[in-house]
């Protein structure tokens, strides 16, 4: 997969790729969330996308459920030190798809790239401007 980034102006950056375009901004005149306020929206949804799929496979209705992230800081270096999702079902949901639950949610892909992160190249390469 290939993204393209770029800078429409201000403190914006956006990342396109196939047909779609995530765009981004930096306080304070933000007109779109921050880079890591994506990244992070990114793990909520992905384990969302996994709730989902569970429910669907079972014919469960999807109506009032949600995930609520919760981000906590280390307080000795102020990085992310705990991620919590907690996922909420309306009180008719089956109590025997808890568990079953959270181990879909576990299947993020997100999740299991920040728990095994890839390595990183980063470089600079001149190129020619098309006029």
């Amino acid at each position: 997969m290939e993204m393209v980034i770029d800078f429409p102006g201000g403190a914006r950056v956006d990342a396109h790729f196939g047909q779609f375009t995530v765009h981004t901004d930096q306080p304070p005149m933000s007109s779109a969330p921050t880079p890591f306020a994506t990244f992070l929206a990114s793990l909520g949804t992905c384990a969302g996308i996994y709730v989902l799929g569970f429910c669907q496979q079972r014919g469960i209705p999807t109506e009032g459920i949600r995930i609520i992230q919760r981000v906590h800081k280390a307080p000795n270096n102020g990085m992310i030190g705990k991620i919590e999702m907690e996922i909420q079902v309306p009180s008719n949901f089956p109590e025997k798809y808890y568990s079953s639950l959270v181990r879909s949610a576990e299947l993020c892909a997100v999740k299991k790239h920040f728990e095994q992160p890839p390595q990183f190249e980063i470089y600079t390469r001149a190129v020619e401007m098309a006029v």
